[in-house]
């Protein structure tokens, strides 16, 4: 049964009755793990409770994941990664968000505020069931991610009108009559204006994408807190920049960030309270400054992919840290400890429901469209007990995150207990 239960080592109930088979081990066979599996996902819960009724507020990153057609919704507390629930549902509807924020209040999980992307079933979901709290947009699906595409689509564009206009060059010097001559003199005009064109079109919204981004910014190059207002209006002036392109598709995308901007900005609401929790500790305003500007730049490296940017990144947040320790040095370990910790609590975006899902992908591939809710219990128990191996989270489980409570035990001896108070006759049977 030990062996049936590595989900870290076998991402299929295939591989894992291969193993079983060649260790000589009975009820081997796809089929017997398979409702072995569902049992065991049937004594774990869809749902975190907390203990002793106590509630526990946390921000909600809530997002649909897919198995196939499927959806999956999931809700997760982004400091600690934990997964809140994460619930089969037949559609994603605001009935179903309703009754999935419901079920979080009922095992006592309240929300600060809701982080999720502008989905009509999930705004919807949330005016039912959460009007008192707020909803912000995920600064990523509303803005990085769809300006992002049109970084990559004009970038490419204007390398093909490149290539065409060199192709055309080659053309017109292997003319050898008058006529084809100036035929193709016209054409490699044509396509000089157009990779012209093209390249203008790239180079001057590359600098104004990176001007909207820099609007997202929680803190300006100095450490300061960034105001609410002069972000929206930096941001709305971008937009309408970015507008004056004359690029009928680019403006559409443009228009749908604009019907975000309303719930766009409420996350430096609540850095300002974060900001004046951090003037509490132990240190000066400067190294306070010098610590946010090395958090800022230690999202950076821990989200792009391109490798001088995060080499960049890395770079300038430790030499933040540097500046801070020299400003405070100290317990500079446990103030930047505690300084990071508050400043996580900002939360822009529900990209980590996307984390999520890359990590619970290969087992969500191998149902063949297939899944039920017990595998997706078993997934949540495995995730929110196993212990990190590297990242900002190294040697944590999310459990041990969430609660602030050592986990003495791995994740299945922990599965083992609940099976053993649940369902007894499991264990004696394997």
């Amino acid at each position: 049964m030990m062996l049936s239960l590595r989900m870290e080592a076998c991402s299929s109930i295939g591989a894992i009755s291969t193993v079983m088979r060649r260790f000589a081990f009975e009820s081997s066979s796809t089929g017997s793990i398979s409702q072995l599996l569902s049992r065991i996902g049937g004594c774990l819960p869809t749902t975190l409770s907390t203990e002793n009724g106590v509630i526990r507020y946390l921000v909600f990153a809530s997002d649909e994941i897919f198995s196939k057609t499927i959806p999956i919704l999931v809700s997760v507390d982004p400091v600690s990664s934990a997964i809140l629930r994460i619930e089969l549902s037949e559609s994603r509807k605001a009935e179903d968000w309703k009754r999935h924020f419901e079920c979080l209040h009922d095992n006592g999980l309240e929300a600060v505020y809701l982080v999720s992307d502008d989905g009509q079933g999930i705004r919807a979901g949330h005016a039912e069931a959460l009007s008192d709290v707020v909803r912000q947009s995920d600064t990523y699906h509303a803005v990085a991610h769809r300006l992002g595409n049109w970084a990559h689509s004009l970038e490419t564009g204007a390398y093909k009108a490149i290539g065409v206009e060199h192709a055309c060059e080659r053309k017109l010097t292997s003319a050898k009559s008058v006529h084809v001559r100036e035929q193709r003199r016209l054409a490699w005009e044509k396509s000089v204006a157009a990779a012209n064109k093209a390249v203008t079109l790239y180079d001057d919204f590359s600098y104004l994408y990176r001007c909207v981004l820099g609007e997202l910014n929680v803190f300006d190059v100095n450490g300061n807190l960034r105001d609410r207002q002069q972000a929206e209006a930096g941001l709305t002036a971008g937009l309408a920049l970015l507008e004056e392109l004359n690029h009928n598709r680019l403006t559409a995308a443009v228009q749908k960030i604009r019907r975000a901007l309303p719930d766009l900005f409420h996350y430096l609401d609540v850095a300002a309270e974060v900001v004046n929790a951090c003037k509490a500790l132990p240190i000066d305003d400067e190294s306070l400054k010098a610590y946010c500007i090395a958090w800022q730049w230690g999202k950076v490296f821990r989200k792009v992919k391109n490798s001088e940017r995060k080499k960049k990144a890395q770079e300038q947040e430790q030499f933040c840290l540097e500046i801070a320790e020299g400003l405070h040095p100290e317990n500079l370990g446990d103030v930047q400890e505690a300084v990071y910790a508050k400043l996580d609590t900002i939360v822009q975006s529900s990209a980590l429901v996307e984390c999520i899902n890359s990590i619970i992908r290969p087992y969500l591939n191998t149902t063949k469209n297939h899944v039920t809710q017990e595998l997706l219990n078993l997934i949540m128990h495995y995730h929110n007990h196993r212990r990190y191996c590297d990242g900002v989270r190294k040697n944590k489980t999310p459990m041990e995150l969430l609660t602030g409570k050592t986990q003495v035990k791995d994740w299945i001896s922990i599965l083992f207990d609940i099976l053993g108070e649940k369902d007894p006759e499991l264990l004696l049977a394997s």
